[in-house]
Order: C-alpha cells, then sequence, then structure tokens
C-alpha cells in the first residue's frame, strides 16, 4: 500500500478537488497491498498498553493456573492438605493483583515489563518454596515449576540475574529442607529432599546456560528478521525515488485486480508520463532530471489516498492502482497531482513540468476478465493517444480527453 506525508498541499483546489472529500490523501506507512489495518506504531498508545497488559497477564496466569492446578490434583490425591491450597490461592492471588497494579499504571510498560521480572520471578519461587514448606510432598510440584519459572524469565533478564535466581531457588529449597528435618526428625523424608535437591542443583545451571544460549540465538534470528525484511522493502522500492518498482506494482495489480473480482468492487488504473522528460535531461541535466523524478514521487504520494497504490513501471513512467473509485474520482486525484507539480517546478525550473495519463476502469464481465497484462496493454494505449493527442492530458477508456491548465502558466503563458 502506498502512502504521504497527510499534507494537503493545494490549499486552493478546484471545485472539482473540493467536491471530492473521499479521496483525500491520507498517511499511512505500510507494504501490503490491500490492508488498511494501522501498524503497531501507528496504534494509540493506551491500545499499545492494553495489549502489553494482556499479554503479560495471560503468560503470568497461565504459569499461576497451571501451578495451582497441580497442587489441587495432589489435594484431591490426598498428599497436600486443603489448607496448604488455599494458602497458595490467597499467595498467588495477592501476588497477582500487586503486580497487575504496578503494571496497570507504570507509564512505559515495556520497561516496566523487563523491571518487574525479577520481582515476579522471585515472588513465584517464594510462593512455591512456602507450599514446600507447608506439604512436603509437593516437592514433586515444585522442582519442575522451578525450571518454568526460569524460562518465564529467560527473554527479559541477562544469564546472570537466571543464575542468581536459580542460586536463591537452591538456597531457599535448601532452607526448607533443614527446617523439616529439625521439626520432624524424619530420615525417610529428608533424604528423598536431598536427593531431589541434589538432581536440581545438577540440572537447574545447565537449563540456565541453555535458556542463555536459546536468547542468544532468538536474538540474532531477530535481527537477521529485521534484515531480510529491510532486504525484502528494499527489493520493491525504486532505489533512485523510493516509491515501488514495477515488480511490486505488477504483483500489487495482480492482488488489487483479485480483490475487486471477487468482490465486484470498482477499481481504476491510470499509467502517466512526464512530458518531454528527455528535454529536462539534456537542457537542465541528469542531476535534475532525477529531482523531477523524485519530486513527482513525493508529490504523488502525498496527494493518494491510504489505499491507493503508486509505483515506477520504467523511466519516466508511472502507475497508480486505484481501487473503489470510478474514472472521475480518478481523474481528480491526478488533476491534483498534476496541479501541484506544475506550480512547483514553475518556481524552480525554466523547462515546464507537466504529465499525460491513461485511465481505464476493469471490467468485472465474469464471462470476458482481462489478464493484468491485458489491462496494463489497454492503459499503455490510452497513454499513447494522450501523447499523440498534444501531450498534458488524460484519456479515459470511453475516450474523453482532458486538458489540464490549471498551475500551470509562466510568463503569462498557458501551458498546454
Amino acid at each position: 500500500m502506498q502512502q504521504g506525508n497527510n499534507q494537503d498541499m493545494v490549499s486552493k483546489t478546484d471545485a472539482s478537488s473540493v467536491a471530492d472529500d473521499a479521496i483525500e490523501p491520507a498517511r499511512l506507512k505500510s507494504g501490503s497491498f490491500s490492508s488498511q489495518e494501522a501498524s503497531p506504531a501507528e496504534r494509540s498508545s493506551p491500545e499499545r498498553r492494553r495489549a502489553r497488559l494482556r499479554r503479560r497477564l495471560l503468560v503470568g496466569g497461565g504459569f499461576s493456573s497451571l501451578y495451582l492446578f497441580a497442587l489441587l490434583v495432589f489435594s484431591v490425591a490426598g498428599t497436600v492438605d486443603r489448607a496448604t491450597l488455599a494458602l497458595a490461592c490467597g499467595l498467588v492471588a495477592v501476588a497477582a493483583l500487586v503486580f497487575y497494579a504496578i503494571f496497570s499504571r507504570s507509564k512505559n510498560q515495556k520497561q516496566a515489563e523487563t523491571k518487574l521480572t525479577g520481582p515476579i520471578v522471585s515472588s513465584a519461587l517464594a510462593i512455591m518454596l512456602i507450599v514446600t514448606y507447608a506439604a512436603p510432598d509437593s516437592r514433586l510440584i515444585f522442582t519442575p515449576f522451578v525450571f518454568v519459572a526460569i524460562a518465564y524469565s529467560m527473554y527479559y533478564l541477562n544469564q546472570r540475574a537466571m543464575l542468581q535466581l536459580s542460586a536463591a531457588a537452591l538456597a531457599g529449597y535448601a532452607a526448607v529442607i533443614g527446617l523439616h528435618h529439625l521439626q520432624r526428625h524424619d530420615a525417610g523424608l529428608l533424604k528423598w529432599e536431598l536427593l531431589s535437591w541434589f538432581v536440581l542443583a545438577l540440572t537447574l545451571p545447565g537449563f540456565v546456560l541453555l535458556a542463555g544460549r536459546v536468547r542468544q540465538l532468538h536474538g540474532a534470528l531477530f535481527k537477521a528478521g529485521l534484515k531480510i525484511k529491510n532486504i525484502e522493502e528494499e527489493a520493491r522500492r525504486d532505489p533512485l525515488i523510493g516509491c515501488y518498482n514495477r515488480r511490486y506494482i505488477v504483483a500489487a495489480l495482480e492482488e488489487q485486480k483479485r480483490l475487486a473480482d471477487d468482490t465486484g468492487a470498482p477499481l481504476c488504473l491510470a499509467v502517466i508520463d512526464l512530458d518531454h522528460f528527455k528535454r529536462v535531461n539534456d537542457e537542465v541535466g541528469h542531476l535534475a532530471g532525477d529531482e523531477v523524478l523524485r519530486t513527482f514521487a513525493r508529490v504523488a504520494q502525498e496527494n493518494i489516498r491510504q489505499m491507493d497504490i503508486f509505483g515506477r513501471y520504467g523511466g519516466e513512467e508511472f502507475i497508480f492502482i486505484f481501487p473503489h473509485v470510478d474514472q472521475r474520482q480518478a481523474l481528480r486525484i491526478l488533476k491534483r497531482i498534476h496541479k501541484e507539480l506544475c506550480m512547483h517546478f514553475a518556481k524552480t525550473l525554466t523547462l515546464p513540468v507537466t504529465f499525460s495519463a491513461g485511465i481505464i476502469y476493469v471490467d468485472h464481465d465474469e464471462h470476458n476478465l482481462p489478464l493484468c497484462s491485458d489491462l496494463i496493454g489497454n492503459v499503455d494505449r490510452m497513454l499513447y493517444r494522450a501523447k499523440k493527442s498534444g501531450r498534458n492530458r488524460a484519456v479515459y477508456d470511453e475516450g474523453e480527453m482532458v486538458f489540464w491548465t490549471n498551475g500551470c502558466k509562466r510568463q503569462g503563458t498557458e501551458l498546454m
């Protein structure tokens, strides 16, 4: 989808431009052919905050629910008493409310998400240690959920912080084992708890090291993905003027035509050619000619609508794809671009800069659906007729011609 800067450069438009409020230019930056959904960067700040909060609640709530469900199963089996289960539910609820309040009131939730990860994991480990102290048989739940808690912090904490959390978990578990031995003097319980602690002490540091490696790989893949997206974006942009190139614009036309054929929505196609562009290169220079192309692309992008698609077809030829408009509406957009272009170069160049255009309406007759190559061929013939008829004009597929003169005056002479 091609976008502009949402600037109405033509403050004194003619009556036909004013009448068409539906086709004013709009600001959008996206690369898809037909999506009009705003990008994440364009969403309002409250929406981003709500989305981040929902994600955090989903992850944290899922972890807490799994842990409480495991305790419920142990309670049903008779290894965890109901009082311990109720204690765990109360502690989880209090912790959830506290962190929810802190997180929802943070101005920078992305920063808060990182800063709160350590306290969240620490509180989760503390709750599990309290439950393990109250119900020794729940150590079977404690061990795997320690790994879950550390994994939760993987993308927010560095490896050193995860090792510190792991050391704290092992130290807390050792303290729980010591308290159990002092209170119960159960040699069998002590043996199994020490074995459980030993296995956890052997595996947890290795898990943290692997988690750190996974995080590094994730970061490398993320950077590689960004590079690929940049390469893809560059591959569909014209290197000189920044608009879409021929390959992309043809693919976009195929997509828009398919959508129009499926829905029966109006679709117009226009091809324009800058008049006597070779003369600009010859008399003013190729650098000035490049600047003319860049200025035209900028003016075009500032005056098309959000859903319109604009690209360079080759040389000084450009293609406009206008979904959901008829030929006269498409013509108004081109007239606005033509007027602003003339006004701009009337002040900066000694040579007039105008363009000729061919415009066609895409027929949706199911018995005679044209190919995209046929559409481009048809609109090219309209452009050829406009150029043969004297340039500085547009030709419809019905054969009607429109002469453009607004804004193209120099030294008292109106350009034709």
